[in-house]
């Protein structure tokens, strides 16, 4: 079954070396798109492991400079330090944001489950005073994230709206599809009427059409954001009508327990990862 899993995750894991990861984000950029990378892993105690993390994500930011490559960072809370202390994190983050500042590259704050939320927003708030080029997502299967979304907004906070992918209790999360994605649309809207620089991180066509139509209504900056691999006949079209898509793309050794998450999210993406696998067979 691993085995399996892995033909089909090839898809939208670049590999496991940072090196495969920057392979992608050259061949996104060459498509027209942007990339954003994520090193995959959370929850890490120990102190050489986060710090050959942190070592990484300075790598690839070097790289797009280099390259000049229009490409961001994707970064995990618990991947630099919160699984040990908040000190401990925000210690690791700061050598990030300045390798960051000083290379113009965007970085990007990732939501995990909603026991982090408040400490993730707290981080963000912390070091958007410092560095502007700082973006945080937001899981629209949380019921409380309307209300983060507004608070979020008020310091003109760059937002990712993602549907989310960890599994929540029903006190803290809208459980079935169609109340996430109402939420995700209500969510939508409100970035569109109050929000600037925010990304629409779906790969559902519905939403997506409904982003379209709010641009024509709210000419706001933005860009569409789907994983490496996924939706590969849309992102040309959208880029033809001059939105800008960005190509997220993970790597790293722990695929498994990522994939089997993205899976579970949704029984959507199990059909679209298929199909997306069987059409890269027939090039």
């Amino acid at each position: 079954m691993e085995k399996v899993l892995f033909k089909i995750a090839k898809q939208w894991i670049a590999g496991n070396s940072i090196d495969d990861a920057l392979v992608s984000a050259k061949e996104a950029y060459q498509l027209g798109r942007y990339a954003i990378i994520n090193k995959l892993g959370e929850y890490h105690t120990s102190k050489k492991q986060i710090s050959s993390t942190i070592d990484e994500y300075q790598k690839i930011i070097n790289s797009f400079r280099k390259w000049k490559v229009r490409g961001a960072i994707s970064v995990k809370p618990t991947q630099i330090g919160l699984s040990i202390s908040q000190k401990e994190c925000y210690r690791n983050f700061e050598k990030i944001i300045q390798k960051a500042r000083d290379a113009h590259v965007f970085v990007w704050l990732d939501m995990e489950s909603s026991e982090h939320t408040d400490e993730t927003i707290e981080i963000y708030n912390t070091y958007f005073t410092k560095y502007e080029r700082l973006g945080i997502a937001l899981q629209a299967n949380l019921k409380r994230t309307e209300d983060d979304l507004i608070n979020l907004l008020q310091i003109g906070a760059k937002i990712r709206l993602v549907k989310g992918a960890y599994r929540e209790k029903a006190s803290v999360s809208f459980k079935s599809k169609e109340d996430v994605d109402k939420n995700y649309i209500k969510l939508m809207r409100t970035l569109f009427k109050n929000g600037n620089e925010f990304a629409i991180a779906s790969h559902d066509g519905k939403i997506i059409q409904k982003a379209e139509n709010l641009s024509k209504k709210y000419p706001k900056k933005f860009e569409f954001q789907m994983l490496k691999g996924i939706r590969e006949e849309l992102k040309p079209e959208l880029i033809k009508k001059k939105f800008v898509v960005s190509d997220y793309i993970p790597y790293g050794a722990n695929w498994l327990p990522y994939s089997v998450r993205r899976i579970k999210e949704r029984k959507r993406n199990i059909l679209l990862l298929g199909s997306s696998w069987i059409q890269s067979q027939r090039v």
